[in-house]
């Protein structure tokens, strides 16, 4: 693991800790299970950007968790030629493939933005149905869904969640094929 990783990683888990630490102790290890299952699942590689650093593109913590940065349009993604690859990304936190141009949503407690707006059951219905808002759309590569994911687990994420400082952020609606190929 190169040091820039290992730095980020390090000053989430300082600023992940001192978010949790204002929930009383009952709380506090539902946060922490929640803090500890996102971070393996790697929900911050597709819903963090990135910002140039010294070794290269690394996780702008200023924006952790927020999504795909509602100020950067992108050119239309490049036509893939037929064979096994399929996708392509913007910044890690925009995709393109056979099903259109998918974002990465803002997962920080903004209640405009994010998933401040959602309750616990839209969250947990939604990672283990892989539909939007746990009734809509269905949730576009890559961005996988949980169905053999205990429902406590994906409420103790959706907690861990609510304690992640709010940024307003309005990600872009996904595009369908038809508009991403234009």
């Amino acid at each position: 693991m190169n040091r820039g990783v290992v730095s980020w990683i390090g000053a989430f888990v300082v600023l992940a800790a001192g978010v949790a630490s204002t929930a009383d102790a009952g709380d506090r290890s539902v946060v922490e299970r929640g803090r500890y299952l996102v971070e393996a699942i790697g929900c911050a590689h597709c819903h963090t950007p990135l910002k140039m650093g010294a070794t290269g593109p690394e996780p702008d913590l200023a924006r952790m968790y927020s999504g795909h940065p509602s100020g950067v349009e992108l050119p239309p993604p490049p036509v893939l030629p037929p064979g096994p690859w399929n996708a392509v990304t913007g910044g890690m936190t925009a995709w393109a493939g056979p099903w259109g141009i998918s974002y990465a949503a803002n997962l920080t407690s903004d209640k405009e933005t994010g998933l401040g707006a959602w309750d616990e059951e839209m969250f947990v219905t939604a990672l283990q149905t892989g539909k939007h808002l746990g009734m809509g759309r269905d949730i576009l590569p890559p961005m996988p869904h949980y169905p053999m994911v205990s429902a406590e687990d994906l409420k103790a994420m959706f907690a861990y969640f609510m304690t992640v400082p709010p940024i307003a952020n309005e990600v872009p609606e996904a595009a369908p094929p038809a508009a991403a190929a234009e």
